[in-house]
């Protein structure tokens, strides 16, 4: 069963860092692209960041550019969301998504496979 489980999330504050965790066992990450999502109480979901299956190019919302960043590691089949500068916009909870078309194209308007159950972080003084 492909299914991606978050871990990282928490609270800190403004100007702090996080590092998000998305891992699998039943699968491997670098077969597919991986996304991160967040949603905000009271706001639709968005696309956060995208690291493709293929070549490990990676796409970043505007919002998020230079302050997080995405990479894999293939040795543990995990893919990790660095995330600094943290902002109290930056409080939701971020969820892990998986697809088996593993380029990053369009990533945060198309439909995913497969979803994490999310992980909270909270950004507060």
């Amino acid at each position: 069963q492909v299914q991606p489980v978050e871990s990282g999330g928490g609270s800190v504050q403004p100007g702090g860092s996080l590092r998000l965790s998305c891992a699998a066992s039943a699968f491997t990450l670098d077969d597919y692209a991986i996304g991160w999502f967040r949603q905000a109480p009271g706001k639709e979901r968005e696309g956060v960041s995208c690291i493709s299956g293929s070549d490990g190019s990676t796409a970043y919302a505007d919002s998020v550019q230079g302050r997080f960043t995405i990479s894999r590691d293939n040795s543990k089949n995990t893919v990790y969301l660095e995330m600094n500068s943290l902002k109290p916009e930056d409080t939701a909870v971020y969820y892990c998504a998986v697809d088996r078309y593993y380029y990053c194209s369009n990533y945060d308007r198309r439909p995913w496979d497969y979803w994490g159950q999310g992980t909270q972080v909270t950004v507060s003084s």
